[in-house]
């Protein structure tokens, strides 16, 4: 079901229905999943603290007074500005929904306290939450989220939130943005401007026309949040599922096309060249035939500034069967990416070279009228990732390369790799050592760190619906083993730390100290 117009809604009034209230949205038809997030509950949130609110009031809502969006950051200021809360639920799937709004809690800020709690039909009748007469607790650390209880496991319905605001506060009162035209020659053009290099077509030919002859290939991606779904709903609705039956339908009917999706959120091409050989060749058991890498808007912390991108990039493109890399450049909500510090890399191997920012930050700023596609409040889902529509024109971006490639002769000459690097190749050959994977190539005395962390960063890999913990063979300290050392020996040129970033106050501090022994030919 598409976007509802502002006219189709009805709205369950305030009490003084005579007053036209000022507002703003920060969800306008977005579509919620009723997953099963590992505690038995089946919901979806429409994220709001740490001052989301004020950056989708600003994107989505159209804000613009700073005075306004400071004020929605903090729980006084809140309550200041905000009225009421209307809520309106559609669904083919489901007749009616629990809504619960919450501040944001300083023990816990996704687990707050409650504000008010209604069930809800899905019949996109407008229900109001008002909210006068809540007293501000004091764990309450600003206002939180809106979180919509399912009955049943794997549920969609699409919620569009506006916030009503007290006297003496304006908005502009942006209404609902019209469906996407995704069969006009607007989005055509918008999509055929994501192809930022075409490059060197010889490996994608020879993939797509292996598949045709009833040869069995896999595409594979890796990256962050975004290919690891992150706004679809259901997992299906992602770009790295859509783009892979896309192929799927390329490469003809019958085609054996396997699919794996290995993104991690808040992860960097430092951590993917780690894990790749894990979670992308399956501890060296599957060797894919195209891979689709996605960092452009994770490397902003990498250390080395691109060296650990060359290096996995060149990696996939050393492999014995040849694969085709696809370069992706994702974008944030604020037209950023890192495709000006990345894009050398792919134009040294002649890759193909994707960037969906050039497909759609320029329409952006255009109306409908001037030629404007999708707005950001249709593409984005929050400020990083995208929805189902951004979702799906991640895909067709890929895809549009693929078809592309496949109408252009065949290309008579591979890549050339025997040339220098571009930023850096240092770490090529680097493997992911822990308990499970590799231990052999290195000396352990575990000391006090013989426990194993079990609260982990959870992903949903390849297919698959349920979440696996990321690095569970780890090592732990045990506070009641003492306070000595891991020390781990190992030989090589270049060693990574992978750690877990806490915002626990139960964790404490780590040093890490290096000693360099100087290994010389003969020597043990």
């Amino acid at each position: 079901m598409h976007n509802k117009t502002e006219q189709g809604i009805k709205v369950n009034a305030p009490k003084d229905p005579q007053k036209q209230r000022n507002f703003f949205y920060v969800a306008c038809d977005t579509v919620i999943y009723g997953a099963d997030r590992g505690d038995g509950l089946y919901h979806d949130m429409v994220f709001l603290a740490n001052g989301l609110l004020a950056k989708k009031a600003a994107s989505v809502g159209g804000i613009t007074d700073e005075g306004m969006l400071e004020l929605l950051a903090d729980s006084e200021g809140f309550f200041k500005v905000v009225h009421s809360i209307g809520i309106s639920i559609v669904s083919e799937e489901v007749d009616q929904l629990t809504a619960a709004f919450t501040m944001s809690g300083k023990s816990n800020p996704f687990r707050g306290n409650t504000v008010m709690e209604a069930l809800i039909s899905t019949d996109g009748v407008e229900h109001v939450f008002e909210l006068a007469g809540y007293q501000i607790n004091e764990d309450d650390n600003g206002p939180g989220n809106v979180l919509f209880r399912f009955k049943e496991i794997g549920k969609t319905a699409r919620v569009s939130i506006r916030f009503f605001l007290n006297d003496g506060f304006d908005s502009p009162n942006l209404g609902m943005d019209p469906p996407v035209a995704f069969d006009s020659e607007g989005y055509k053009r918008m999509i055929a401007k994501s192809l930022m290099h075409m490059g060197n077509v010889k490996r994608i030919q020879d993939v797509v026309n292996k598949a045709k002859a009833g040869g069995e290939v896999t595409i594979a991606y890796i990256g962050g949040s975004i290919t690891g779904g992150a706004g679809a709903k259901p997992h299906t609705e992602c770009y790295a599922y859509k783009s892979y039956m896309a192929f799927k339908e390329i490469c003809g009917p019958g085609s054996r096309v396997n699919y794996i999706k290995a993104g991690v959120g808040g992860t960097p091409s430092e951590f993917g060249m780690i894990r790749y050989e894990h979670d992308v060749l399956k501890d060296n058991t599957v060797l894919p035939d195209v891979v689709v890498v996605e960092f452009a808007v994770n490397d902003a912390d990498d250390e080395s500034r691109g060296d650990c991108y060359e290096s996995l990039v060149y990696r996939i493109l050393s492999a014995p069967n040849r694969p085709a890399v696809i370069l992706l450049f994702a974008v944030f909500e604020n037209d950023w990416n890192l495709q000006d510090r990345l894009a050398c890399v792919g134009y040294n191997y002649d890759l193909p070279m994707v960037s969906v920012k050039d497909a759609v930050v320029d329409q952006f700023k255009l109306t409908r009228e001037e030629g404007n596609v999708i707005s950001k409040r249709q593409f984005f889902f929050d400020i990083y990732h995208p929805t189902n529509d951004g979702h799906t024109i991640m895909a067709d971006c890929i895809t549009y390369f693929i078809e592309q490639a496949m109408r252009r002769p065949p290309e008579q000459a591979d890549i050339e790799l025997d040339k220098a690097p571009a930023i850096g190749r240092s770490y090529v050959d680097i493997m992911q050592i822990d308990r499970a994977h590799n231990i052999s190539l290195i000396n352990v005395e575990e000391g006090s760190f013989g426990g194993q962390d079990k609260e982990l960063q959870m992903a949903d890999f390849d297919a698959n619906t349920f979440f696996t913990p990321i690095l569970p063979d780890n090592w732990m300290h045990e506070p009641d083993k003492g306070n000595e050392p891991i020390k781990i020996r190992a030989k090589c040129k270049a060693f990574v730390l992978v750690y877990k970033d806490s915002g626990s106050a139960e964790f404490g501090r780590a040093a890490v100290c290096r000693r360099q022994e100087i290994y010389r030919p003969g020597s043990s």
